[in-house]
């Protein structure tokens, strides 16, 4: 992630797969390399040259890096645009009992390569379907000969431009395109048995399991608290505001001095509550316990 930033950069502008894991671990430089932290999430959002946005998805299990690694490369397939799998130390040195999928029942993910031209001057590799992902072609199909580069493109005709108008044009497609996987990825979950908590416990990554059985033992005791954990952290999902807004008071547990909280604090101007934790070791159930008691 350090050293690769230009390369994700140039992905970004080639407006191709690529699919970026990143386990994170306690920094920065070295850190304590065999120590779990989680705060790279900054790093991932904005951590390249220029106006580059990646989708970013982060497992919250063993089990769920599988699926965190499909969703993973169907977006980066279907959109065209790197992707970054945040996952951590905790999940990479953790375990749980998982049943093999059979291959015939995972979901297709169609390139759907260029075959043929798009356009009267021949192939133009960046027409873009109602997606606003551009057209791939496999180098060497007769007829589909095109260039693709880090330097700016023209709009539709891929050819090198300095344009000004169109620069500006093609970076907001390119966030545009980013932004509009919020409508192809699911709602935001919340677990509110009586629906009228006013605390929201907000979760991502491997701090899931910490957080779910601290919400539990509060609840045990008779504490109205409701839990939502975060799989796609970038685009959020489209409900994400709504959901925010839904509670009086909002709490986001992160073993990092508070990523994710300001995230959403700058996007959905809500008064959302962090707790940092950044020891090197994983949160605890009974520190989620005694934070959301402060709360209540």
């Amino acid at each position: 992630m350090d050293l690769k930033a230009e390369t994700v950069g140039l992905a970004v502008a080639l407006e191709l797969p690529l699919v970026v894991v990143d386990v994170q671990r306690a920094g920065p430089s070295t850190g304590m390399p065999t120590k779990t932290e989680a705060a790279d999430l900054l790093q991932a959002m904005y951590g390249r040259h220029g106006e580059s946005p990646i989708p970013i998805v982060a497992p919250y299990t063993p089990s769920e890096c599988f699926q965190a690694a499909v969703e993973a490369v169907r977006i980066a397939v279907t959109y065209r645009t790197p992707v970054i799998v945040l996952s951590d130390t905790f999940l990479a040195n953790s375990s749980e009992p998982w049943l093999v999928p059979n291959v015939d029942d995972l979901p297709e993910i169609d390139p759907a390569f260029a075959t043929q031209p798009n356009h009267d001057d021949g192939f133009w590799p960046y027409l873009r379907n109602e997606k606003l992902a551009r057209p791939w072609a496999i180098p060497g199909t007769p007829g589909l000969e095109h260039r693709i580069g880090g330097l700016e493109k023209e709009d539709g005709s891929g050819n090198i431009s300095y344009d000004p108008e169109n620069h500006e044009r093609m970076t907001r497609l390119r966030a545009e395109k980013v932004a509009r996987i919020a409508n192809d990825i699911p709602l935001l979950e919340v677990d509110d048995p009586g629906g009228d908590a006013e605390l929201l416990v907000l979760g991502w990554g491997s701090s899931y399991g910490p957080l779910r059985a601290g919400v539990r033992r509060v609840r045990d005791r008779g504490g109205k608290v409701a839990f939502a954990h975060v799989f796609h952290l970038n685009p959020l999902p489209r409900n994400t505001g709504e959901v925010l807004r839904s509670y009086t008071k909002v709490l986001v547990p992160e073993t990092n001095m508070g990523q994710l909280v300001r995230i959403i604090r700058a996007e959905f101007l809500v008064d959302a509550e962090g707790y940092s934790k950044v020891t090197g070791s994983p949160l605890g159930a009974a520190e989620i316990d005694r934070e959301i008691e402060r709360r209540l």
